[in-house]
């Protein structure tokens, strides 16, 4: 089984009792689309981190990159390997815990799926004036989005699923900037999210699944996950009254 699920940000206890619920194994693979949180400090607790999560969850993990956490290919414990016709990054002490790269396609469940990570943090100042951390890199560069771009146009602009973090400009959930969670509008980089209309305007694709909202949402072709769970056929639907913590 293959399911996807929305930004972790390094809370996994809803993830547990996934698994539990659905007897998961190492067979099954976990689609995080983005902020899962494993590579968040640099330093030992990240380790710590991912040794606990690999003591307590079956599963293999694939991780889309979101914009609160370091970029993998950016550390030096991560190198590049092949996984399902595409190149994963992998620390050979953790090799459940995958990371996407970008304008990678991958065949999961014989469908092929192309990884497209990063966003623009809207707390981005405030976590700079805390020391928190934040990531000059969190969009995609214009060399990544060549890469992108490349990639699909040599499968004649063509895939099964599209896999990322945010989402294409004309599909973004403006319902949410109304209260408390608005933040204004004008303040917002949407370059990638710009970038992701031109995409989608010329791709051809059954599904896109994003998180990077915190909302649950389907419109059109495209999935926002948060903390509900999807399989790649749109089906098996976990509402989220089931996974509470």
């Amino acid at each position: 089984m293959t399911i996807l699920t929305g930004d972790t940000h390094r809370r996994f206890e809803r993830i547990n009792k996934m698994c539990d619920k659905f007897e998961l194994t190492e067979d099954d693979l976990l689609i995080i689309l983005g902020d899962a949180g494993i590579n968040f400090y640099d330093d030992e607790k990240d380790k710590q981190f991912k040794n606990s999560l690999s003591a307590h969850l079956p599963v293999r993990i694939l991780c889309i990159y979101g914009n609160h956490e370091i970029r993998p290919e950016t550390l030096d414990t991560y190198h590049p390997v092949q996984w399902n016709g595409g190149i994963v990054y992998r620390e050979f002490e953790f090799p459940r815990l995958l990371f996407a790269k970008d304008g990678e396609i991958y065949d999961i469940d014989g469908k092929k799926c192309i990884a497209i990570g990063g966003a623009y943090s809207i707390d981005k100042w405030q976590r700079i004036e805390n020391g928190w951390g934040w990531w000059d890199d969190e969009q995609p560069s214009d060399e990544i989005k060549q890469q992108v771009e490349s990639r699909l146009e040599a499968e004649s602009w063509k895939v099964d699923i599209v896999l990322s973090h945010t989402a294409p400009l004309k599909y973004e959930p403006r319902e949410l900037w109304i209260g408390k969670r608005g933040i204004p509008q004008h303040l917002v980089d949407k370059t990638t999210e710009k970038w992701l209309d031109t995409i989608e305007d010329k791709l051809t694709y059954d599904l896109w699944y994003c998180g990077h909202y915190h909302t649950n949402k389907s419109i059109d072709k495209m999935r926002f996950l948060y903390d509900t769970y999807l399989n790649l056929d749109d089906k098996y639907v976990f509402a989220k009254e089931e996974n509470d913590e």
